[in-house]
């Protein structure tokens, strides 16, 4: 993919269609029929609202379908075209009865698609978090994207995109209930620190529990496991920074010497918090 391709991808659909001065001129639609189109298999999204789509199928018989779909031509079948960008239009079109629908057909590898399709659905907040994990891991297991890349493609911070991946170390069962809704991106990423996750998932969807307590109860778990730990005295200088750095950034600091060096630890309560932090020390 050449640097103005990519440039291409973090500004969206309209710079893939060609809506803007830096890109090629826009190209006119033409017209396919619905069957002739095929979602493709490397669509991050697998889920789609009924209500919504009902929703856009009426829009559609009011007015029209106002973008055209961004496809290209099906690699295994000649006369069959693969849906790039539009999927939940071309099914919508189908609900209102539509035979044609407005496309844009690009020459696209399979790496292009999966990183279109991904950036369109995450600038749109179109996928569940764990859809999002997907096909981030997917991008860096079959196409060798590091996190970096893929954060400065988004839009998103490279903490944003790991916090996210991490998702995918949940357990089948709490992987279910995130993408069925039933709980969020906030308390799955919560759950990992947890002893046992699939129980403290099923106690989140009985007593509907926020993503702080969420937090706390599985910091809870992880803290019984720990044996206590005697504090060393410090000096009452050591103590004073401490208490200055932690009203600085709103986090429990610790400092340890250790002959002429030592560490500085400051302890975080949530991954939103980590962010925080790294923002912070980033500038």
């Amino acid at each position: 993919m050449t640097g103005k391709e990519k440039r291409s991808l973090g500004r969206g659909l309209s710079a893939l269609l060609g809506e803007g001065a830096e890109t090629a001129p826009a190209r006119s639609p033409r017209h396919l029929a619905v069957d002739k189109l095929e979602p493709s298999p490397l669509q991050p999204r697998r889920r789609f609202d009924a209500e919504e789509l009902e929703s856009l199928a009426a829009s559609i018989r009011a007015n029209g379908i106002l973008q055209p779909l961004l496809v290209r031509r099906h690699p295994a079948k000649p006369d069959r075209h693969e849906i790039v960008a539009g999927e939940r239009r071309w099914r919508a079109a189908q609900l209102a009865g539509l035979h044609e629908v407005p496309v844009l057909e690009r020459a696209l590898t399979d790496r292009e698609v999966l990183e279109m399709a991904l950036v369109e659905n995450v600038q749109r907040r179109d996928l569940s978090a764990l859809e999002e994990a997907e096909g981030y891991q997917r991008l860096i297991a079959e196409f060798g994207r590091s996190q970096e890349d893929l954060a400065q493609e988004i839009g998103k911070s490279r903490v944003h995109v790991a916090n996210t991946l991490r998702l995918l170390k949940l357990p089948d069962e709490a992987k279910t209930m995130l993408a069925e809704g039933r709980i969020t991106a906030g308390h799955g990423r919560a759950l990992l620190a947890a002893a046992d996750p699939v129980a403290l998932a099923r106690r989140v969807v009985a007593e509907d529990l926020s993503v702080r307590r969420t937090e706390a109860l599985a910091a809870e778990g992880t803290t019984a496991r720990r044996p206590p730990k005697t504090a060393a005295p410090k000096d009452a200088d050591t103590r004073a920074l401490e208490r200055d750095l932690a009203r600085a950034l709103g986090l429990e600091v610790e400092i340890a010497h250790a002959g002429a060096g030592g560490r500085v630890t400051i302890r975080y309560r949530s991954l939103e918090q980590l962010d925080e932090v790294v923002r912070r020390l980033n500038g």
